[in-house]
């Protein structure tokens, strides 16, 4: 497990991942507490990029279980395999009449049949799906349950029983009881509200679209080889799209996939043109493509540079202040006195 906040970050970085101080205080705490994690936020900001990557940090095995409407218990935690039950049956119903020789009545016979009940009522006829190979497992391993709001509200209260006592209540079975408690991640894009009994069960975390400075050192590690302006005129650019009216804003996928198609194109410098022809590559719904276009002129302005500071040197001779007697030419003569006379 991790020994610390700051080897959270340490480990997830070596994975390729940078995060912040916040999201890896919930990742260490999600560890120490053995509580699930609801990670929330905006489609493509690294939700499951961050249970992929503290999977691999902690050298566990990723079991996914990717969340859809009409999603139910079968597909999610077992199946019970009816055939291969009838195959064993089959089989076993020589050994079945040797069982029942001899029984003086029906219900000596129906005994003898139900002593054997654990051969057709037992694990080997389960196909576990990944939320029964979570709890089943003999190491621990990192349980995803991706894009949770997808699914029905009659789903989400089945994992109550799960994100609570980590076991499950198999009616052919038992109770089957995790035998490693797993390290659980819950995404959620916000698709619609999770109840309040899920919730209270997981610490909750929300990754919002980074900024610039983040959002650059991801670029450079996810992208090496991304040109320094190129990479920051990028960034700047798709800041400003999200900062629109737009049905999809880009994410940081798009972002990272922009930059790939401009390395593939050998691009040194953003021109309108060239936003233009990859508009498409960032954007997903032609309305969205049409307000880019209308206000790319603005969107690729540069902002004006701070002016360099003066460099040290001779310090040159300090100007006389303006002022009204700071004048080259002569003071103007006075006026001559008027001479005292007498009235006649």
């Amino acid at each position: 497990m991790f020994d610390s906040i700051e080897d959270v970050q340490k480990r997830l970085g070596e994975q390729g991942y940078i995060c912040d101080r916040s999201v890896a205080t919930v990742v260490f705490l999600a560890t120490r507490l053995e509580k699930p994690v609801l990670v929330e936020g905006p489609a493509g900001v690294g939700k499951t990029e961050l249970a992929k990557v503290t999977g691999a940090a902690l050298g566990c095995p990723l079991i996914r279980l990717q969340c859809y409407e009409g999603l139910d218990e079968a597909k999610a935690l077992y199946e019970w395999e009816y055939s291969k039950q009838l195959l064993y049956t089959q089989i076993l119903k020589e050994r079945f009449s040797q069982a029942m020789e001899g029984a003086t009545s029906l219900r000596e016979a129906a005994d003898r049949i139900g002593a054997e009940d654990s051969v057709f009522f037992s694990e080997r006829f389960i196909v576990p799906r990944p939320l029964m190979r979570a709890i089943d497992s003999e190491e621990t391993v990192l349980l995803l349950i991706d894009e949770v709001d997808k699914s029905d509200p009659e789903f989400e209260a089945f994992l109550l029983e799960i994100l609570s006592d980590f076991q499950v209540s198999i009616p052919e079975v038992g109770t089957v009881v995790a035998k490693q408690r797993p390290v659980v991640f819950l995404t959620s894009n916000d698709a619609r509200e999770m109840s309040d009994a899920l919730k209270r069960r997981c610490l909750h975390l929300y990754i919002d679209f980074p900024g610039q400075e983040q959002e650059l050192r991801i670029l450079d590690a996810k992208v090496p080889g991304v040109d320094k302006r190129l990479a920051e005129d990028l960034v700047r650019l798709m800041h400003g799209l999200r900062e629109l009216d737009l049905k999809k804003a880009p994410s940081i996928s798009e972002t990272l996939d922009w930059a790939r198609a401009l390395l593939a194109l050998n691009a040194t410098e953003l021109d309108e043109r060239l936003v233009q022809d990859t508009l498409n590559v960032i954007l997903k719904y032609e309305g969205d493509i049409r307000k880019a276009q209308a206000e790319l002129g603005r969107l690729l302005e540069r902002k004006p540079e701070p002016p360099e500071p003066a460099k040290p040197g001779r310090p040159e001779p300090a100007k006389p202040a303006p002022g009204p007697a700071a004048s080259s030419a002569a003071p103007p003569a006075p006026k001559p006195a008027a001479k005292k006379g007498r009235l006649h």
